[in-house]
């Protein structure tokens, strides 16, 4: 638990109020979600009550096992749910959001549930400097909308081992529908939200050249009970897509994983594409169907046949569900969004993760469409609440008006007694949805969760280990010529194609000019 003083206080103010500015430039800038299956608005309402009973008492929990730093650590070396979208911004915003309803409500006030709140934001604060470790920025936003957070060690084996496309042969046509399928998927798979899908970069590959790094999870039977008997033929849970355009310009990457392009997205100017997966027990990226571009083209092709059969199988599910699963369904998606720290941790439970307090399921009966669209839109759209004011002189970030979407906490807790500090333990919860009964795809197989926890307590990937741990961008610029730069290099190394075993030192043309040895030798 953070120590509540008024250094702590003042931290904590700051990032909220960062964040209450970032999520409302998202909100008014982005586009709009809508469903014409779900009822959104109700559960995303729902889930911002859930994250706010249930998240102080599973952090510190997993912050006690795993601390937050080593988390974003973890985090920054391969593709994990714990990402931008979710536990960067969402974990942080969705708690907070659920705070201004109850004030709104009367229920709290702005003072109540303080160690809460600051050991949330302490928590969400710490892994995000830690995960953003490479550009030095906590968010997006504050890096002008970029997500840079992959070492260079891990760049240059995309560079080296990304196959080559022309649009119309096998692996560009392969690729091109996989993400379109895995988009679909993961859309329908998570209550049609963005929460499956992330975007990051760019990153500069060269001759006019950009990468974009592309991830899709929970693709079968893993945390999300729906999806037990779901895509069963893909062997794995998790699946990274890196690929490079030319002549394109990733000008914003936010908070949301959302990207715009100059020109924009265009799958004719993608010359390179590749496939790994990863999860809470890969040491690193895993190629997946690497071997060569045939190979890699077959692997595409066949689990698109399964995720296009899966998606078909997953909308007869969802159809016969009642209008109260649906609800939960989808507010338990979005009050889950930090659920893999507990899988880094070893400390998942099903039920921590997968109910809805039972304090929150009081609120149910108001949950209407309208009153679901009308709250929603007044609180992050017009912040048309009356606490929301601030006094009549201020001027708001990207508003100009007095209104802010997030409420500060008073430093009168300081001194005052007159305030609750915490919500207290997370409290029994329930899910009109069936229980969860599959077993988990990891990349040790599917096993059980008491297994996946065992594994994941006594695991930490090579880089993390020893003295590797603190090995920066700016230590290797510093010592790319040592043995310690090399060892750490050919960690990330093992596996790839082109770069195995040649350590630290190389510069990008020099990683071109491998590749195009090794294409030259092929041929």
């Amino acid at each position: 638990m953070a120590q509540l003083s008024y250094r702590s206080l003042l931290e904590t103010n700051n990032y909220l109020r960062n964040l209450s500015d970032t999520t409302y430039w998202l909100c008014i800038t982005r586009t709009v979600q809508e469903s014409k299956l779900f009822p959104m608005n109700p559960y995303m309402l729902l889930s911002y009550l859930n994250s706010f009973y249930r998240l102080p008492t599973l952090l510190r929990e997993i912050d006690a096992a795993t601390s937050a730093e080593e988390l974003g650590d973890r985090a920054r070396e391969v593709s994990l749910k714990v990402d931008t979208v979710n536990a960067a911004w969402g974990m942080p915003a969705f708690y907070l959001i659920g705070r201004e309803m109850l004030m709104n409500w009367g229920l709290v006030r702005p003072g109540d549930a303080v160690e809460d709140v600051v050991d949330v934001l302490d928590f969400s604060r710490r892994f995000n400097l830690a995960y953003h470790r490479n550009d030095g920025h906590i968010t997006n936003k504050e890096f002008g909308d970029r997500s840079q957070f992959l070492p260079e060690r891990t760049l240059q084996v995309f560079q080296a081992d990304l196959h080559g496309v022309v649009p119309g042969d096998r692996l560009h046509t392969a690729a091109t529908k996989l993400v379109a399928q895995l988009s679909q998927y993961a859309f329908l798979a998570h209550c049609e939200c963005r929460i499956g899908l992330h975007n990051s970069g760019p990153y500069n590959f060269g001759d006019n050249r950009q990468l974009m790094v592309r991830d899709f999870f929970e693709l079968t039977e893993g945390d999300y009970p729906w999806l037990d008997g779901i895509a069963t033929q893909l062997p794995f849970n998790n699946l990274t897509i890196p690929i490079v355009f030319k002549d394109t310009n990733f000008h914003l990457m936010d908070d949301w994983a959302s990207f715009e392009a100059e020109p924009s997205y265009d799958a004719s100017n993608i010359v390179a594409v590749g496939m790994y997966t990863s999860d809470a027990l890969t040491d690193g990226y895993v190629p997946v169907g690497m071997e060569n571009a045939e190979n890699l083209a077959e692997t595409m092709e066949q689990y698109r046949e399964i995720l296009n059969e899966a998606t078909a199988d997953l909308w007869k599910r969802i159809a016969s569900w009642s209008r109260e699963q649906m609800i939960d369904a989808g507010a338990l998606v979005y009050s889950s969004v930090a659920k893999d720290f507990a899988h880094l941790a070893g400390t998942y439970r099903q039920d921590d993760w997968f109910q809805l307090d039972e304090r929150v399921q009081r609120f149910k009966p108001l949950m209407n469409d309208e009153y679901g669209r009308d709250n929603l839109g007044e609180m992050v759209g017009l912040l048309g609440l009356p606490h929301q004011k601030a006094n009549e002189y201020t001027m708001a970030r990207y508003s100009g008006l007095n209104q802010n979407m997030l409420t500060g906490i008073p430093y009168s807790v300081l001194t005052d007694d007159d305030f609750a500090p915490t919500v207290g333990n997370r409290f029994s919860g329930s899910s009109s949805l069936p229980a969860k009964n599959g077993l988990w795809t990891t990349s040790a197989g599917r096993i059980d969760i008491d297994e996946y926890n065992r594994l994941a307590q006594g695991f930490k990937p090579a880089v993390l280990s020893g003295d590797h741990r603190y090995l920066d961008e700016e230590w290797v610029k510093w010592n790319y010529g040592s043995e310690r730069a090399d060892d750490l290099y050919r960690l990330a190394q093992r596996g790839s194609r082109n770069l195995e075993g040649r350590g630290a030192g190389l510069r990008r043309a020099d990683v071109s000019a491998i590749v195009e040895g090794s294409s030259g030798a092929d041929s």
